[in-house]
């Protein structure tokens, strides 16, 4: 009987001593009770929204931000079947959206028509624009498309007709007036992953491709030249879902993707940032 009485006074110390350090790891319990917070966003914006969320957690140490990605058409079926549910606004057992940020504008306005999201939050951040990059080692290289046109440069582009990325590319050039000074010397890939493979293989001396896929080859690519203006640029937006289960959380996230530091963000993913929308 003593003996028992000791194993059990020995377990009870025991457990007493591991939830005491638990506590001490998880200050106030806060990682243990992390809310959640889910972003519903195309796959396109994936180095932008980890910055911004890594951002927000940093300032609510008490919330945890989820990324669920998904193409523009299936978001948008995803959250239909959601909120025409029965059974409740749940979606892929992951509990329910708080904001959608799908990858331009066209989606959250067609969310806007049907109700899905709510009237008056949409919150633009973060813009798509062009950039020039050369290979990482070449040292030196053309800084503008003047210095390109005037050169003998060849210049990598993606096709006008398959992307968005070769449209934009398109209408800058016409509206600079650098297709003929270019003439003989462009260099049509499929998209902006041929863009990069052929300047990275040679085959063209500069390319012409977004400011987030050059961060993601940074290793390899160098940006020489920015281009802000000849063509319109993709703007990027949230809004929140119209069954967003804590509505304060989903204004400060709005209200924080427009503060000075999210835009620093922004621009180190390599977007521009539009001119603020207010509430």
């Amino acid at each position: 009987m003593k003996r028992q009485w000791h194993r059990n006074h020995l377990v009870r110390a025991f457990l007493c001593t591991w939830c005491v350090a638990v506590l001490l790891w998880c200050p106030a319990g806060q990682a243990l009770a992390a809310e959640s917070f889910v972003i519903a966003a195309s796959p396109s914006l994936k180095g932008v929204l980890e910055r911004l969320s890594s951002g927000f957690e940093q300032a609510h140490p008490e919330v945890r931000v989820k990324l669920y990605f998904d193409s523009g058409l299936q978001l948008r079926q995803t959250i239909a079947g959601m909120e025409n549910s029965m059974v409740g606004q749940y979606f892929v057992g992951s509990g329910p959206i708080n904001l959608v940020a799908p990858g331009g504008d066209e989606v959250i306005t067609r969310l806007q028509v049907k109700y899905y999201v709510l009237p008056g939050t949409t919150r633009s951040y973060a813009m798509d624009q062009l950039v020039l990059v050369v290979p990482e080692s070449l040292v030196e290289a053309p800084e503008s498309l003047e210095a390109i046109g005037q050169g003998r440069a060849r210049l990598a582009i993606a096709d006008r007709t398959r992307t968005k990325l070769g449209a934009q590319t398109a209408d800058m050039l016409q509206a600079s007036g650098m297709e003929e000074a270019l003439k003989g010397r462009l260099d049509v890939a499929t998209d902006g992953r041929g863009v990069i493979d052929h300047v990275l293989s040679g085959q063209a001396d500069v390319g012409i491709i977004f400011g987030d896929q050059a961060v993601e080859q940074q290793q390899r690519l160098r940006v020489v030249g920015v281009i802000n203006k000849g063509y319109k640029p993709t703007v990027h937006s949230m809004a929140m879902e119209r069954y967003c289960p804590d509505r304060r959380l989903c204004e400060e996230f709005l209200a924080y993707i427009q503060t000075p530091e999210a835009q620093r963000l922004v621009e180190q993913a390599g977007y521009a940032v539009p001119a603020m929308s207010g509430w």
